[in-house]
Parts: structure tokens; C-alpha cells; sequence
């Protein structure tokens, strides 16, 4: 049986809890910063975010929400520098510390670095947005906690395409059934899944709902040791808080049967 040897993250609502008051907000500031009477609510976010990819989330907002919307010089341009606007405003956010990392997630890191586990990052968000959110919780140098960080723009399809999670395992020179992904939302997991990639599952307001069917665990958030996780779907073997020790039997429950 294959050996758990990674473990690879996505970014935004799964290690820190990004989207409502990050990069909504961001978004909001930038289009005011345009001089642009756009306002993505919470519960409008909600729904763009079924698609993944900041730029990719202004066309689709263009396109359905203000088709009244025209702009006479390049659009493909003038939505990157919307969205360069937004990584600047999140950035800073970010420096004013009102972004953390969900609860079990440093403490998680730390374990399965002194375990000789792998780290990887699989998101569809900017490497600066990975490099601002992992530094300034972590400090300047934790970047190079990470064995790769597949971020952005280095795939042609982003999730749920699978493409960012073979690039990761790519990088590490890693099969799917040698690694263990941490995913957030359905879209998420539809990448995961179509990589072959078993999944651990943690929810947030904006994915609670979300159908999750084949993952391995459900969970609300990781947990810590005086902040259990509460389990919404699988098994977690009597632990209380998400370990190595649970990766590894979750790995090994999976490689084994895997219709589990």
C-alpha cells in the first residue's frame, strides 16, 4: 500500500476563511477605487463564487449581472487591473492581520513538517495572495514550509478542473494515492476528485451546503485540542482535532477500500 507522503492545501475558505470579509471586501474597494457603482453583497458573493478565478469572476459578473456594461477600450485589460487593484487592497488586509488562518491549520502545519510530511498549495487565488495570507500569520520565512505552491495563473484551467492538483503532484513527483488534499467547496472537490486525490472536507458559511458526496471527512474546521471539529459527514477514528495520525489512517482506509 502506498505511503502517505503529502499533504496538499486548498487556499481560500480552507486555511484561512478568506472570502466574505477578504476578498469581497477587496473586490467592493477596487470597484469603488474605479469610480464604479458595483457592490458584490454577501449574498451575490455567494454565488459568484461558483466560479474560480478572480478575473474570471468580474466577466462572469459582467456578463450576467451588467450586460448594460460597456467599456471602449480593452476589457481583458481593464479587468486584470480591477483585479490587481483587489490583490492590493486584500494585501493589505492581510498586513492589518484581519485575515487569520482557520482554527487546527498552523498547528496541523507545524506536525506534519516535524512528521516529514510534504506541504503543498493548490489554489486558484494569486501567489501574492498565498505568499501576503502564509507571512504575515506565520512569519517572512514560511514560505519555505511549502514544497510547492501551484498558484494563480500556472495552469490553463483552474478548478474544478483537476489541472492545478497534477501540477502539484507533478512538482513533488508524487501519485494521487501518495497524497491527502484539504478542500473547502464543492468546485474544490470536483478538482480533487477528478485527480484521483482523496479529500478531507472543512465547511464554511458560504460551502456548508455544498454536495460533498465521496469525500473522506466532512468536517466544520480542524479542530484544536480545546476546539474539537464537529464531524458532518465520515469517520475520525474517537480523535477530537485533525492529526497526522488521522491523515494517515484516513489514507490508509482509502487506499485500501476505495469505495470507502
Amino acid at each position: 500500500m502506498p505511503e502517505l507522503k503529502a499533504l496538499l492545501f486548498d487556499v481560500d475558505g480552507t486555511v484561512a476563511d478568506t472570502e466574505k470579509d477578504g476578498h469581497r471586501l477587496a473586490f467592493n474597494r477596487a470597484f469603488e477605487e474605479a469610480g464604479l457603482d458595483w457592490n458584490w453583497t454577501v449574498p451575490l458573493y455567494g454565488k459568484l463564487l461558483s466560479i474560480t478565478g478572480g478575473k474570471e469572476r468580474i466577466k462572469h459578473f459582467l456578463d450576467y449581472y451588467r450586460p448594460d456594461f460597456s467599456y471602449k477600450g480593452d476589457l481583458t485589460q481593464f479587468i486584470a487591473s480591477l483585479h490587481a487593484a483587489k490583490t492590493r487592497y486584500y494585501t493589505e488586509m492581510l498586513a492589518e492581520g484581519v485575515i487569520p488562518l482557520r482554527p487546527g491549520i498552523e498547528r496541523l502545519f507545524r506536525e506534519a513538517r516535524k512528521e516529514g510530511l510534504l506541504l503543498g498549495i493548490a489554489t486558484t487565488t494569486t501567489f501574492e495572495n498565498v505568499e501576503a495570507l502564509i507571512q504575515h500569520n506565520l512569519g517572512i520565512d514560511a514560505m519555505a514550509w511549502f514544497d510547492v505552491v501551484g498558484a494563480g495563473d500556472v495552469v490553463p484551467n483552474k478548478k474544478p478542473a483537476p489541472d492545478i492538483y497534477f501540477y502539484a503532484m507533478a512538482r513533488l513527483g508524487l501519485t494521487p494515492h501518495q497524497c491527502l488534499a484539504f478542500e473547502d467547496s464543492e468546485n474544490g472537490m470536483h478538482a480533487t476528485r477528478g485527480a484521483g486525490l482523496t479529500t478531507v472536507i472543512t465547511t464554511n458559511d458560504y460551502t456548508h451546503d455544498h454536495n460533498f458526496e465521496g469525500a473522506a471527512l466532512v468536517l466544520n474546521q480542524l479542530g484544536e485540542p480545546d476546539a474539537p471539529f464537529q464531524i458532518l459527514r465520515g469517520k475520525a477514528n474517537n480523535h477530537r482535532y485533525f492529526t497526522v495520525e488521522l491523515a494517515r489512517m484516513i489514507h490508509q482506509r482509502f487506499e485500501s477500500s476505495p469505495q470507502a
